[in-house]
């Protein structure tokens, strides 16, 4: 076949296109594995899922693509302008349908897990159809043994899958968002599949392949054009979708979504990555369980991991003779929102302006790993332990190293999530704990009527259902669980009975963590 340039220009032109669309490609696989622990949960069985299934179905591409190789050129084309569409909307329709859905039940029952699924297994078949194609234009760019252009395409290949990988936490997250990320990658896609088969295979293309594949490009580029225009108000709709018209705040810090809605006391709430972490209706009952009991001995000291909010701070400085509270988290946004917001500083107490209040910016079993001095008391006001990113601040050495910084007299309080509904997740905590040396009293914090939480919690339409705290407080030697006037402990059981109904629960550690979302 005749080129428009040199064998040696043409071969660069294929293996550049080779390079571009693997990059395209990794970014939307990243993609979907982000979006699938942001609005799903669990990252690691995500991850595993989407990878899995994205690898399987490239193995069917790259069967279907033998059927396609008479005119390589044009369905290449056609490859890359599908994949284009698919994955750059991909974010959008996913973010739709957690938010305008939200797992609801019937026909729509897990819907956004299962158009995970679908777009993984679609964009995987794409993706799997592009090198058999590309190794059919190499060869009619210049002739070469089978190994050589394999070997050529597949580095090309992995260089620009590098490239990708790179872009997309560094570059195109940060700077461009999950959605408009995604419809600028597959615009980058489509440009570059279609300028390769018209610059350089376009004597290859039919009078009306030719036509046919323009129309399609730019129906493509049309759409995802339209789309980022449209982004914003998108985005504002879904949102009030999935928390509601009263949104107040909402903002993308370096570590997570963190949204804001209502006012007051009774209204407030504050989502970290679309869970509820902090209802106004009731998170006075949660922070008195998690603070008090830990309360009752010496308290001069204080070290609170995590809650950033202010919250539980609020509940310490209630207490008579504590003079330093030291706040670690991870999350310096949260913070400042604590801080600034009127609603929410009004919340805490405006916390942040004792002077008695130290805040630290850092990840907790990072600082706890470089700590000194003691402290009569350690709160562990953390997100869930099922959430992968927590786990290993509910491990062994997570809790070894809290004992290091803590008195010989002093306590620990943990939050170790419902009691009710995740029971083994609850005497995991307790489990672990015991396995770093500590002694136990694990107890509960009944609620009343509560706010929905976002995300595979989410009741529909909003429906508010009754919460359940469990916690854990531990010493070294045997802690007394009293209960404060103002809050509603009430002891979660025996270690004893719990074997009955869940045997051989174990601690997790870092290499072996046993919790699941």
């Amino acid at each position: 076949m005749r080129l428009p340039v040199s064998p040696g220009a043409g071969r660069f032109l294929v293996l550049a296109g080779v390079f571009t669309c693997a990059a395209c490609g990794l970014v939307y696989e990243l993609e979907l594995v982000a979006l699938a622990s942001y609005l799903i949960g669990d990252s690691v069985t995500q991850a595993s899922v989407v990878l899995s299934v994205m690898v399987f179905a490239m193995g069917i591409g790259s069967l279907l693509a033998k059927r396609l190789r008479c005119r390589a050129a044009a369905w290449f084309g056609l490859v890359e302008t599908a994949l284009a569409l698919v994955g750059g909307c991909s974010a959008m329709a996913l973010y739709a349908a957690f938010a305008w859905t939200g797992d609801r039940g019937e026909v729509w029952a897990h819907g956004s897990r299962y158009l995970f699924v679908a777009f993984s297994l679609a964009i995987g078949v794409l993706i799997g159809a592009e090198v058999p194609l590309l190794m059919v234009l190499i060869q009619r760019v210049r002739r070469q043994d089978a190994s050589g252009a394999v070997a050529d395409l597949f580095a090309a290949d992995y260089v620009g899958a590098l490239v990708g990988g790179l872009a997309f936490p560094f570059l195109l997250l940060p700077v461009l968002g999950q959605l408009t990320g995604a419809l600028f990658t597959g615009a980058v896609n489509a440009v570059a599949g279609g300028a390769l088969v018209f610059g350089l295979f376009g004597r290859d293309l039919s009078t009306r392949g030719r036509w046919v594949l323009l129309a399609a490009n730019v129906l493509v580029l049309s759409v995802l054009a339209s789309a980022a225009v449209l982004v914003d108000d998108f985005e504002r709709a879904a949102r009030r979708a999935v928390y509601g018209g009263d949104v107040r705040v909402a903002v993308q810090t370096d570590v997570q979504e963190v949204v804001l809605t209502g006012g007051g006391r009774g209204s407030l709430d504050l989502f970290l990555d679309g869970r509820l972490r902090i209802s106004g209706r009731d998170e006075h009952r949660y922070h008195q369980g998690l603070v008090h009991p830990a309360m009752r001995g010496p308290h001069a000291r204080v070290l609170i991991l995590g809650g950033g909010d202010g919250l539980a701070a609020r509940e310490v400085l209630r207490h008579p003779g504590v003079r330093r509270v030291d706040v670690v988290e991870l999350d310096a946004g949260v913070v400042d929102l604590a801080r600034r917001d009127p609603e929410l500083s009004d919340l805490n107490a405006h916390v942040y302006r004792d002077p008695r209040v130290r805040v630290v910016t850092a990840d907790a079993f990072r600082w706890l790993r470089s700590a000194r001095g003691t402290y009569d008391v350690v709160l562990c006001d953390l997100p869930d332990p099922g959430i992968t990113a927590s786990t290993k601040l509910y491990s062994q050495e997570f809790y070894g190293l809290a004992t290091r910084v803590l008195a010989a007299d002093g306590r620990i309080a943990v939050h170790a999530g419902p009691v009710s509904t995740r029971a083994r997740v609850f005497w995991t905590v307790e489990a672990t704990l015991r396995a770093a040396g500590l002694k136990t009293v694990p107890y509960r914090v009944g609620g009343r009527q509560s706010g929905f939480a976002a995300g595979p919690d989410r009741t529909s339409e909003g429906a508010r259902a009754p919460r359940d705290w469990g916690f854990v407080l531990a010493a070294r030697s045997s802690p007394v669980l009293l209960r404060a006037a103002d809050s509603e402990v009430v002891r979660a059981g025996t270690r004893a009975a719990a074997r009955t109904w869940l045997p051989g629960t174990a601690p997790s550690t870092l290499v072996h963590p046993r919790y699941a979302n």
